[in-house]
């Protein structure tokens, strides 16, 4: 398998993700939608990494590498990553609040629409600019 197949594979993995955000939406389940805004982004944002030859790590918030790594990717996409690393950094922090709360944080109380239109957003914004690199490249 190469770098490029498994980026392609974890672009397929995301882009299904894109569809069940709005079925999460509709259902108003807010918290859901922000978790797996989260999976999306994570797995959008290793597919770049891989596409650019570097083998993404084990965490969840890959901001910092995009980054670190800039100069490996494309002017185009290049002026995409400080806005990625944002995103990533953001639905990182939201991550396990989002799915198990805390004992004063009760996630289906506490995320409102408001919170997954931007996930959504920020999901949508992530997945397209992994596959105008990974797919426009093709």
């Amino acid at each position: 398998m190469t770098k490029s197949e498994l980026a392609r594979a974890y672009l397929e993995k995301a882009s299904k993700r894109r569809r069940v955000l709005e079925v999460l939406k509709e259902e108003q389940a807010w918290s859901d939608v922000v978790r797996e805004a989260q999976e999306l982004v994570e797995l959008a944002l290793k597919a770049m990494l891989r596409e650019v030859g570097v083998d993404p790590p084990k965490w969840h918030d890959v901001g910092p590498i995009l980054i670190e790594q800039a100069r490996r990717f494309p002017e185009p996409t290049r002026a995409l990553l400080p806005e990625l690393a944002r995103i990533s950094h953001w639905l990182r922090k939201e991550r396990e609040f989002s799915f198990y709360g805390d004992v004063d944080w009760i996630p289906t109380e506490q995320y409102s629409v408001e919170d997954a239109d931007r996930a959504i957003t920020d999901a949508v914004y992530a997945l397209e600019a992994a596959k105008r690199l990974i797919l426009d490249q093709a």
